[in-house]
């Protein structure tokens, strides 16, 4: 079954349901599943690769291979060793980079991947579209509506999200392998063409030649257009996403996953460049050529006969418009798994169906934007699989030397330096990719920043655990018929301040000195977190009986341990707080960012919301 089900990790407790598990697949059909996304650029890479990089896109593609399998491919095998579940990099950073640091740094690297992701979708749908207008038996009246054409073909895909997607698999392995196996053959084909006609072989060499005054300025040339053929490199962040997909050893099917995957796409990248470089005259990769976003189709179609150059491309427009899935299942993997547990998107963003209509739409804009245009969007798809790639390399570096393992540390820093050359060069030569994933990134931002503001007086708690001695406790108390709870400071550590602090409380707020009072002592551990599973434990201080938590924020702890013994004991309990001093705007600050200030009425109103029945609400005081 595809991500794209309700598979999002939910945490026990108020918040939501356990997760939701999926018979697994062997690992080569899940290569399929990663491989609509992967093998699809098939179709548009050879004439993009031509457009980047002349008649040296052959040996600039070479390079790619050499960075696929000796760069990205290892670093995705250590990434899919220590996110088993699907995490990606992106966790992997996560555990590195605490408190709100760490957070951006997170949604900032979402906003390339939903760049990636959201431009797989519509490049995928343009192209798809060309390849059908482009059609000789496609009828007249469709032509020139590329973009009416490609919102159609989205649409498509957003309507087979809604319904379900349980099939995945399955429709996947079918159009893999029908699309390699036709890829195959016009490879082969054309092959066989450029063998019978050494002539041809001999004048693109020649104009290789004039690209240099060596082979080695050639070679030079290749390497600093290498990075524009980026696309030929979208598949491995997906390819790690699927892991809970496999069956069995997931590790070890992910790995094989990786590795086949990468071997197939680097022989299909360079027979493919090859051929099509030695046997499609130039001014037909231009705009406006049939080559152009479609180079082996005009192969298919000039070598093979329209009857199986349109099979080719029934098969390239149904892999292209189903890579769109791959990349919506990416989407629906990893906004959940991040957006609400860090509070930035609303309860409804764990389920499905809203997730896929905000995906479809942004898709529309970006389509209307874009002008449906494949070469346009190259750019935008480029950065965000590059960065991403990048990310991974920076994060199994970190994790190599967090091991002490020297060399691994030493290969995968190598490893870094030429992505982070290729994003650079990819960035300076196609700006627009970083204008349109900082568009997203902003968005992102914004949008998650204002929804933690809203979601702050959630209660926040996943769930509440007290210890034996803790139960002992509230248990004792309530069987005298009363409870009371006093808010304290965490850093009273002598006897002096617990008796001076109890005496107040009693005094000034007026609890009876025959009722029983426990202080509760909640430590902010990192308050950039959002959900927290409290641990509730007890001891004794100076004859004072204490409990302590730690958590992400005092107010919703203190809500949510005060609600967690009404429910156990059946007693409603008093809390006690001291009222907050200082300006209220700061305080509210401190709250937001912090998880401190504005204790008392955040806790009021945390109860207030998590309680409707006032009746049953704990009582909250302060004085």
């Amino acid at each position: 079954m595809s991500g794209s089900e309700e598979r999002a990790s939910r945490h026990p407790g108020p918040h939501g349901k356990g997760r939701v598990e999926h018979p697994g697949h062997p690992w080569w059909k899940v290569v399929c599943l990663t491989g609509v996304d992967y093998f699809s650029t098939l179709g548009y890479q050879p004439a993009i690769a031509f457009l980047a990089a002349g008649v040296i896109s052959p040996i600039a593609t070479l390079v790619l291979v050499v960075v696929t399998l000796l760069g990205a491919l290892p670093v995705y095998r250590r990434v899919a060793e220590e996110s088993p579940n699907g995490e990606g990099s992106i966790a992997m950073l996560e555990k590195v980079l605490p408190w709100w640091g760490g957070k951006l740094f997170v949604l900032v690297l979402l906003g390339f991947a939903a760049t990636d992701f959201l431009i797989t979708m519509t490049l995928s749908a343009a192209d798809a579209t060309k390849h059908a207008l482009q059609n000789p038996y496609v009828p007249q009246f469709l032509e020139g509506h590329q973009v009416l054409v490609t919102l159609v073909l989205l649409a498509a895909l957003g309507a087979v999200f809604l319904r379900g997607f349980s099939e995945a698999i399955g429709v996947a392995v079918v159009l893999v392998v029908a699309f390699l196996a036709l890829n195959a053959v016009v490879v082969v084909d054309a092959l066989t063409h450029v063998v019978g006609h050494p002539v041809s072989v001999q004048d693109w060499w020649n104009a290789v030649l004039n690209q240099g005054s060596s082979p080695w300025a050639v070679i030079g040339a290749a390497l600093v257009v290498f990075p524009q053929l980026a696309l030929g490199l979208s598949g491995f962040e997906t390819g790690v996403l699927v892991m809970p997909q496999i069956s069995g050893d997931r590790i070890a099917g992910a790995k094989r996953l990786l590795t086949v995957a990468a071997i197939v796409m680097s022989v299909f990248l360079l027979a493919s460049s090859f051929a099509t470089s030695v046997l499609i005259p130039a001014a037909e990769f231009q705009p406006g050529g049939e080559a152009n976003g479609r180079a082996l189709a005009y192969l298919a179609h000039e070598y093979l006969g329209g009857a199986f150059g349109t099979a080719y491309d029934v098969s390239t427009i149904a892999i292209l418009w189903f890579a769109g899935a791959s990349a919506m299942a990416g989407l629906l993997n990893l906004v959940p798994r991040y957006l609400p547990r860090y509070g930035m998107a609303p309860q409804w963003a764990r389920a499905v169906r809203p997730l896929v209509l905000v995906f479809t739409a942004i898709a529309f804009l970006v389509t209307w934007l874009f002008d449906a245009d494949v070469d346009a969007q190259g750019g935008a798809y480029a950065t965000g699989v590059l960065v991403l790639i990048t990310s991974a390399t920076v994060a199994v570096t970190l994790s190599a030397h967090r091991r002490g393992r020297r060399g691994a540390t030493v290969a995968f820093s190598a490893i870094t330096v030429v992505f982070l050359y290729t994003t650079v060069a990819n960035v300076i030569e196609r700006p627009e990719g970083v204008q349109i994933a900082g568009c997203f990134i902003t968005a992102i931002i914004v949008v998650s920043l204002v929804s933690r503001a809203r979601r702050a007086f959630e209660l926040r708690a996943t769930g509440v655990e007290f210890d034996e001695v803790a139960r002992r406790f509230l248990d004792e108390a309530a069987a005298r018929g009363a409870l009371n709870i006093i808010a304290n400071e965490p850093d009273a550590r002598d006897e002096a301040e617990y008796a001076e602090k109890m005496y107040d409380e009693r005094r000034d707020q007026h609890i009876p000195s025959d009722e029983p009072a426990v202080f509760l002592e909640v430590t902010v551990t990192d308050a950039s977190e959002f959900e927290t599973e409290l641990e509730v434990r007890g001891e004794e201080r100076f004859g004072h009986r204490v409990l302590t938590v730690r958590s992400s924020a005092v107010a919703n702890s203190v809500a949510a341990v005060s609600l967690a013994v009404r429910d156990r004991t059946g007693v409603l309990p008093d809390v006690w707080f001291e009222w907050s001093e200082g300006n209220p705007l700061v305080n509210f600050a401190r709250f937001l960012l912090l998880g401190l200030g504005e204790v008392a009425p955040v806790t009021r109103e945390v109860v207030r919301r998590a309680v409707p029945e006032p009746a049953q609400r704990p009582r909250i005081h302060a004085g």
